[in-house]
């Protein structure tokens, strides 16, 4: 039997298998829920099992929805599934990855069951029945505490690469349930073309070389691409940077953009904003290259390199030369 009040996280699905958010997301409801029962909502086509890589990271429940209709249909069609769900078993509260895909479906459950949801959190915890959601506001410079006090289920969705995954041991129970679709007249897909990404993607990389005002230069960008392809690694930037024709808002490190948590990151010329440092601080060696030795950004870096104005760009110079 379904477990009641439970606390969910909504499956997300990629071409190669389960969002690492939704991993991610699994973990730290272990650490929060305390008596209740962690359930994922899995929605898949009617040949697909990612139940035994869901089960790998310790939900107690996985809940089972398999049509095709549902792996390849609109949002509102996901959308409308997930409702009656939450209907039918009333979850103490709904986890989302704060993904193009959470942020379509979140917000239309969300007012169909008429409670709250909060976006792009950072933290979560629960106080007794609450569940307080740590996001940030005012242009980033403030982290606030939400809560939804008697409304249920209480929603949030939450940035990936915010927590770690971590795999767990569990007898989880599979429940396989009847779905309810409710067809979308407006939608028809034709044909689903998978693409294969070029480069890797700054948010799963695990090398990252990151760029503020400091190493904005021409010649030390160039530099830094070089030293970029030797080591396999992405580019990141600070907001500023996304100003300049050579990068994108794709690439920008920080609250207002992507949270990475790369294996290794050298950070050029960037003071450390706690705007920036949240984006990055799950990262597992930190070196950073800043003239300013007062620079916050060096106080949370393993590995630190102070020099006069330039030195960013002859240390990147430098360490290129050596690695060829």
């Amino acid at each position: 039997m379904v477990e009641k009040d439970a606390l969910w996280i909504v499956a997300e699905l990629t071409g190669s298998g389960v969002a690492p958010v939704t991993l991610q997301l699994i973990t730290k409801a272990r650490k929060i829920a305390g008596t209740r029962s962690v359930t994922v909502v899995l929605l898949e086509g009617s040949t697909d099992s990612y139940e035994t890589e869901l089960a790998a990271y310790g939900p107690d429940e996985i809940l089972i929805v398999q049509d095709d209709r549902l792996r390849e249909g609109s949002d509102r069609v996901v959308a409308w599934q997930l409702t009656k769900l939450a209907q039918d078993f009333k979850p103490n509260a709904m986890l989302f990855g704060a993904t193009p895909e959470g942020r379509s479906i979140a917000p239309r459950i969300q007012d169909r069951l008429r409670t709250g949801l909060t976006a792009d959190c950072l933290d979560l915890y629960y106080e007794n029945e609450v569940l307080v959601q740590v996001k940030p506001s005012y242009g980033d410079n403030v982290m606030c505490e939400i809560t939804c006090p008697t409304a249920r289920p209480q929603m949030a969705s939450v940035r990936p690469n915010t927590f770690e995954a971590v795999r767990a041991e569990a007898e989880t129970k599979i429940f396989f349930i009847t779905g309810d679709i409710k067809d979308d007249p407006s939608w028809q897909v034709d044909r689903v073309d998978r693409q294969i990404a070029s480069h890797t993607d700054l948010k799963d990389a695990t090398k990252v070389l990151a760029l503020g005002r400091g190493a904005a230069k021409d010649e030390q960008v160039r530099t830094v691409r070089q030293l970029a392809k030797t080591l396999g690694a992405s580019i990141g930037v600070t907001r500023p940077l996304t100003d300049l024709p050579d990068f994108t808002i794709a690439q920008q490190i920080g609250q207002s953009g992507l949270t990475i948590a790369p294996a290794f990151i050298l950070n050029l010329g960037i003071s450390g904003a706690i705007q920036y440092q949240v984006g990055m601080a799950a990262s597992k060696l930190i070196v950073s290259v800043n003239r300013d030795e007062n620079a916050p950004m060096l106080a949370q870096s393993d590995y630190v390199y102070v020099g006069d104005a330039g030195d960013a760009g002859e240390f990147t110079a430098a360490l290129a030369k050596q690695l060829q």
